[in-house]
């Protein structure tokens, strides 16, 4: 009976014993990062059966068990990866608001600096004060461009660096892991019990990794982990940790790729979306998203800006007199536009080579020749050119993965004006599937300047127009001709050559008559309340109000003219007051210049910072819901894997007392034992 009993107290104080130790490892670690409450499973011993019945023999811990549930803890690391990539996000993105809306540092001052410049020296154009003016606020808008720009390359670089940063930290946390399944593996397999503390350190690598990357995971029958990223690709695996490498693109050697170095020691470089969650997430996502289209629109409204002056500036005459046509003497460009090129980028796994570059097309004029404007067709988005094999490639705009097929021979050029841009092909042979990433206004920004002639000279700004218009002092009838405006076509070596007379002849159907004309010229009539009419051969009917276009020049007749009366466009000499084509360059301001026509310079900035804006208030709400998600998440988590110290408190009481009542059964068998050897 002793002996019995000596063993069922001895029993019953080693459990309490691991229990009170326990639960005393629970107190020490309740402040401890990623610790899992533990607790100690008990279990009756084996009963001894005899004729009087089955006699129990104590009590044992069967092991020590974490509070664990793996769902709550997955709910746990997916709400984490989700903010630690809105987190990144909304860090960089803010950035981007901050400069774009900046009241003044942003573009919208300058612009408007710009177009008030052309203003005043349309008032007057004779000033060389004026012009230097509107030259010095030009040079200030093309530094604002240059400005933001650099930033938002800066931005870029500092993208990069936090990508390769993350990388590194990835194969810190892996090779932590894989080293921890190595030691989970030994000690199960060693003791048969499960490695708690071990555990909560993988588990605790593991929501570490999540912030950087959403990843996911598999048990093995061993106890160890494997962890996978993107659609299944490994990282962890056992005991061996893969490699995440950063390196150049291959499309776009500018930015820093992700990839997964193979055991040959080379890197597949991973696509782009399966790369998502986490600090990585972020920071890929952001780069997409926002920051290369903000460079984009950026340099297209640059680039927008530096064509359609450009355009309009070669109508005019500078205050020397020269104009279109007169050669090198006649600076056409305003701003400097050689440096205004597409950024063409190989693909570095090509095999062929050949040699791809694309150059920003002209700006297209209109609606109409005698009421329209300059507008370019450039887009935000970046482009893909495949080479499909003979003289067939393929031109994808990957902002909404739209083809274009071409079709050309090299040397040669593929011409896509729906997009702003062309393409040529040079020298070398392309291999069927090479591609080239093309980037028409990615860095536009950073290349626009003032023509260094006009910035030196004023007076080589053409703010008049080069033509001037008259009615003969003789005329009888009450016909008007208006001042007129120079549209494209228009060559002023015509004019240096003769004037050009519009007769009216009231007998003839087509009473109009144009004299000194280049053969074959057409003109182009729209008459008051219809569409603008196709170019005609001269001579052409009258209407009250009409307006003609003929070799560049535009104006409107009103009024009744004489038989006999006549209309003279004339060499536009000593027009040192005329403003006319500066103020066209003015309305530029409010023209739809870009996207097709579809929007003015002001009007595109003001979207990409509204779209900014928009998207930095949704980031900064849905982060907040997120953040509620995480806690509510890490709440039910801890509220099962969680140490309550009160709780823990009331079992060290509750142990403590088993242990004294286990210990007093040894009390009790060792007074007995004691009667029993007095018995004499």
């Amino acid at each position: 009976m002793s002996t019995g009993i000596y063993s069922i107290g001895v029993s019953g104080i080693a459990a309490a014993q691991l229990n009170l130790l326990t639960t005393e490892h629970n107190v020490v670690n309740a402040s401890t990062p990623g610790y899992t409450r533990q607790r100690a499973v008990q279990a009756t011993n084996i009963a001894v059966n005899t004729g009087a019945g089955s006699i129990g023999q104590g009590v044992h811990v069967q092991t020590i068990e974490r509070m664990y549930d793996r769902y709550l803890t997955g709910q746990v690391n997916s709400a984490q990866t989700s903010l630690s990539a809105i987190d990144a996000y909304y860090g960089e993105i803010k950035q981007i608001d901050n400069l774009l809306a900046d009241p003044s540092a942003g573009l919208t001052p300058a612009l408007q600096d710009f177009f008030s410049g052309v203003q005043q020296m349309a008032a007057n154009p004779s000033l060389l004060s004026a012009r230097e003016s509107m030259i010095s606020s030009a040079t200030t808008l093309v530094n604002r461009f240059q400005s933001l720009d650099s930033r938002l390359s800066e931005l870029s670089d500092e993208v990069n660096g936090k990508i390769q940063d993350a990388v590194t930290s990835i194969n810190a946390y892996s090779s932590q892991i894989a080293d921890l399944n190595q030691r989970i593996i030994v000690s199960e397999s060693s003791y048969g019990q499960p490695a708690n503390d071990l555990l909560d350190q993988r588990d605790t690598l593991i929501g570490e990794l999540n912030k950087l990357v959403k990843v996911s995971t598999s048990t093995n029958s061993n106890g160890s982990f494997n962890v996978f990223v993107g659609t299944g690709q490994q990282l962890v695996v056992g005991n061996q940790a893969m490699t995440v490498t950063a390196f150049a693109a291959s499309a776009d050697p500018s930015r820093i790729a992700v990839g997964l170095q193979t055991m040959a020691g080379s890197s597949i470089e991973l696509p782009e979306q399966l790369i998502t969650g986490g600090q990585l997430g972020g920071l890929v996502s952001f780069r997409n998203e926002s920051l290369d289209k903000a460079r984009n629109e950026l340099g297209r409204v640059a680039a927008s800006v530096a064509l359609t002056v450009n355009a309009q500036h070669a109508l005019g005459m500078d205050l020397s007199g020269n104009a279109s046509g007169d050669g090198a003497v006649f600076n056409a460009n305003f701003f400097n536009v050689a440096n205004l090129v597409p950024t063409v980028s190989a693909n570095s796994h090509n095999a062929g080579s050949l040699v791809v570059s694309a150059q920003l097309s002209s700006p297209s004029y209109g609606p109409e020749v005698s009421d329209g404007n300059f507008y370019t067709n450039l887009t935000t988005s970046d482009y893909r050119l495949v080479f499909d094999g003979g003289t067939n490639y393929t031109l994808t705009r990957l902002a909404d993965n739209k083809a274009f097929a071409l079709s050309g021979s090299a040397p040669g050029t593929l011409s896509l004006p729906s997009e702003g841009f062309s393409v040529s092909l040079g020298a070398g042979v392309g291999s069927v599937g090479d591609s080239y990433l093309i980037q028409p206004t990615r860095n536009a920004a950073a290349n626009v300047s003032v023509n260094a002639v006009i910035a030196a000279d004023p007076r080589t700004v053409a703010a008049a127009a080069p033509f001037r218009t008259s009615a003969t002092s003789t005329n009888t009838g009450n016909g008007a001709i208006s001042s007129g405006k120079t549209v494209p076509g228009f060559d002023v070596s015509l004019l240096r050559s003769s004037d050009i007379t519009i007769s009216y002849n009231a007998a003839s159907a087509t009473q109009l008559s144009f004299s000194a004309l280049p053969p074959g010229e057409m003109v182009t009539i729209k008459l008051p309340g219809s569409p603008e009419a196709a170019p005609v051969p001269p001579p052409v009917a009258y209407t009250q109000g009409m307006t003609i276009s003929v070799h560049g020049m535009s104006f409107t007749l009103s009024g009744q003219p004489s038989n006999g009366d006549t209309f003279k466009l004339s060499l536009n000499s000593a027009g040192t007051a005329d403003g006319r084509n500066a103020l066209a360059l003015g309305q530029l301001q409010t023209k739809n210049t870009t996207a097709g026509a579809k929007a003015t310079f002001q009007g595109a900035y003001a979207q990409l910072v509204a779209n900014n804006g928009i998207k930095t208030r949704e980031l900064k709400v849905t982060g907040d819901a997120q953040q509620a998600v995480l806690d509510q998440a890490e709440a039910t988590r801890d509220s099962l894997s969680g140490v309550n110290l009160d709780e823990e408190a009331a079992n060290l009481i509750r142990f403590q007392q088993a242990y004294q009542a286990s210990a007093k059964l040894l009390e009790i068998g060792k007074s007995l034992f004691d009667t029993i050897l007095q018995i004499r």
